[in-house]
């Protein structure tokens, strides 16, 4: 790439660990650092803007850095000036697996400016493992549900590489330019790729090596490898007024609020309290910072015990369960994410029929049934975006009790 006006979508997590140095710090001739959600170095939390980019510069960094989350809807998209000058695009991302993990549609955003306004240019997506692994949950987000947590057609958990979702957008895109991949060390590549997909063999790859499993935090409440197997559920949470365990050093695996107690009406429900793959041990916790924050909480941490586990489905019954038991739980009001004005629970929910089940319409069985037929055809579909010769799977088409 010497010589080559390069750009660069990337966070903390794109560290080598042969060189012991940042992808930024290793492309000779960086023209733009394009930074998603959470900062250069995840050091924002949800939805707080970044605005002040200069504080980067205590790192060496010549290059130009654009924020794409910012104060406002435009933020969230590249303009034409920030690609008419490069020659090469580089994107290294560490996706968690779910659809409202804004990593993804910080890419798709940034893709679909290439389209636009630059379909020539040279993308090169460094493929990363999914976290969330081959599992796959939920059913596709309609159109009318999309926002900056979520592109139309993934579900829940997609069960897709950070790769394989370029490839899921180029074609949602119907574009033109052409994609190279890095793909992931020690997997067989397909023979059957589309004919816009060039993989670069790894001798050939732009000098980073990534461990094989995850390394870095990508963002303040992904802490560790468990998350990503749980937030397919629990980010549900958020369009409540039940803590999601931000403000604390478990975010997503410890829930609850200040009325969630006394906590013995639920502990007795035993299909609340244990389901195949996790059990609920009751806990009494104060959020540092974002809901309830200073106040003793009631609830729950969420423990998985190694079973296979569907998050989605256990956290829509965990969530109905609540709002029948106690009054005092609510949805949250009021519009939630830039460009839209919809609740949280609708964006990050996104189906009609879910809703309706959190709302006290139908039951869990039915859910089932519906999750089932979703998550069967999410198979099929993403048959086409898959570069690597393995398997996706839903458990609900095996035995799930709750």
């Amino acid at each position: 790439m010497n010589g080559l006006r390069t750009g660069l979508l990337c966070n903390h997590t794109a560290w080598d660990t042969g060189s012991g140095k940042y992808l930024f710090e290793l492309i000779p001739d960086l023209k733009r650092i394009f930074v998603p959600e959470h900062g250069l170095f995840a050091e924002l939390q949800d939805q707080e803007p970044l605005v002040n980019t200069a504080i980067y510069r205590d790192f060496g960094i010549d290059a130009e850095i654009v924020s794409l989350y910012g104060n406002d809807e435009k933020s969230l998209r590249v303009r034409t000036e920030h690609l008419d000058d490069l020659e090469i695009l580089i994107i290294d991302l560490q996706d968690i697996g779910t659809r409202y993990f804004t990593f993804a549609v910080t890419m798709s955003y940034l893709l679909e400016a290439v389209q636009m306004y630059q379909p020539y240019l040279n993308v090169i997506v460094i493929d990363r493992e999914n976290p969330a692994g081959l599992q796959v949950e939920g059913s596709p987000l309609p159109g009318e549900y999309e926002s900056f947590i979520g592109r139309t057609g993934l579900p829940h958990r997609h069960g897709l590489t950070i790769a394989e979702l370029a490839l899921f957008f180029h074609k949602q895109l119907n574009a033109g330019f052409s994609l190279t991949v890095v793909p992931l060390r020690g997997e067989k590549v397909r023979r059957e790729l589309p004919g816009h997909v060039t993989i670069l063999k790894q001798k050939d790859s732009p000098g980073i090596s990534h461990p094989d499993s995850w390394l870095i935090a990508p963002s303040p409440n992904i802490p560790g490898p468990v998350t990503p197997l749980i937030y397919s559920g629990q980010c549900l949470l958020e369009g409540t007024n039940i803590s999601e365990g931000r403000g604390t050093t478990r975010p997503f695996e410890i829930f609850g609020a200040p009325w969630l107690k006394p906590v013995t009406r639920l502990k007795k429900h035993r299909g609340f309290m244990e389901c195949r793959g996790a059990k609920l041990r009751s806990l009494r916790f104060v959020p540092t910072f974002h809901k309830w924050a200073g106040q003793v909480c009631g609830g729950f941490q969420l423990h998985l015990t190694g079973q296979p586990y569907h998050s989605l489905l256990h956290s829509l019954f965990i969530i109905r369960t609540i709002r029948e038991y106690f009054p005092e739980f609510e949805w949250r009001e009021g519009p939630y994410e830039k460009g839209s004005d919809k609740t949280a629970i609708e964006l990050i929910c996104g189906d009609p029929s879910l809703i309706d089940y959190l709302n006290g319409r139908g039951g869990i069985k039915e859910v089932k049934e519906y999750l089932i037929y979703s998550e069967i055809k999410w198979l099929a579909e993403m048959k086409s975006f898959k570069l690597y010769d393995r398997k996706n799977y839903s458990i609900l088409q095996q035995t799930f009790i709750l």
